[in-house]
């Protein structure tokens, strides 16, 4: 079983536009369609749709929209009230595939709130093999939120406590790596994020697009501590780095829809291998498949294992 936490969930509007978008004027959208979102969220739809037996940890009210899209889904949750709606995102869609997010900020989230959500993520970790933090954190959340949640839930839950992945960015996830205690057994960063943790945020349009400077980047964390790391490059697929080695995975070109949540879905497609028990290069090729194939979907629509075509990603061997 996979848990994830989603801190600031939100209902994702996005709205497909049939020419680029045009500032200052009015446009007719072609499509518009609502799901429940949010990094985790979207994880956890990834994973459940092919198969995977997950639960999607979030604040919010029963009877709330993105709660309605998990049960429609047929995606098992676990919520904790809140007393007010959850946030909507918007995200227009050109036809060439550019999006445009707009992103609230989310309600304010104080100590008490943070304690119960802690509690009720770790009666879920409880069997699980994986627990994923992902996303934004609310306002009034610091910083070190996911780092507190992993020592909890490896103290309350001991030697039965689940691998820790985290999937956010900013200071939430500079913050997650900080001390040596607690250190996550994996992470994704994109080429941006991954620079800024290692403190060269300017290089990370050469991480972008040389796969092997990448690796090298990431052999830093990995010797800090963390366990792997999973660094999505966008078109240039992904690269994967743990204790054992590293490797660059890409897939052959597709027609890129929307790569909202294409993210998301790289690590669910690198959880749901690793829980079928395949090996780090595999696990990074069904990741990149997975991307691929949320990338060429419209919108936030996540691929099912189906869908997704790891045969069409080459796998190479960096060290």
């Amino acid at each position: 079983m996979i848990v994830t936490l989603t801190a600031n969930p939100s209902l994702d509007r996005t709205v497909e536009i049939p020419a680029a978008l045009d500032r200052g004027t009015v446009i007719r959208a072609s499509r518009s369609v609502a799901d429940p979102g949010g990094k985790g969220v979207n994880i956890a739809r990834a994973l459940s749709v092919s198969g995977v037996e997950t639960v999607a940890v979030l604040p919010g009210d029963d009877g709330d929209p993105v709660l309605a899209g998990l049960a429609e889904a047929n995606v098992r949750y676990s919520n904790l009230a809140t007393g007010y709606p959850i946030r909507t995102n918007v995200t227009v869609a050109e036809p060439d595939g550019t999006t445009t997010k707009i992103n609230a900020p989310g309600e304010p989230f104080d100590e008490r709130a943070q304690r119960e959500l802690t509690r009720l993520l770790i009666n879920e970790a409880d069997g699980a093999g994986w627990l994923v933090l992902a996303g934004s954190l609310p306002p009034g959340v610091p910083s070190d939120y996911y780092a507190v949640i992993s020592r909890a839930v490896r103290e309350g839950l001991g030697d039965e406590a689940p691998r820790v992945a985290v999937d956010t960015s900013g200071s939430a996830l500079r913050d997650t790596l900080n001390g040596q205690d607690g250190l996550p057994t994996l992470i994704k960063p994109n080429s941006e994020e991954l620079a800024e943790l290692v403190g060269r945020s300017g290089a990370w349009e050469t991480l972008e697009s040389d796969p092997v400077e990448t690796a090298r980047t990431a052999r830093e964390l990995v010797d800090r501590g963390v366990g792997s790391v999973l660094a999505t490059l966008g078109a240039k697929g992904a690269v994967l780095v743990t204790a054992d080695g590293s490797w660059h995975a890409q897939h052959a070109p597709i027609r890129a829809r929307s790569t909202v949540g294409a993210g998301d879905c790289s690590l669910a497609g690198y959880l749901l291998a690793h829980e079928a028990g395949q090996e780090p290069q595999e696990c990074l090729r069904q990741a990149v498949a997975h991307g691929s194939a949320a990338a060429s979907l419209p919108g936030t629509q996540v691929p099912t294992l189906q869908d997704t075509t790891p045969q069409a990603v080459t796998v190479t061997k960096i060290d």
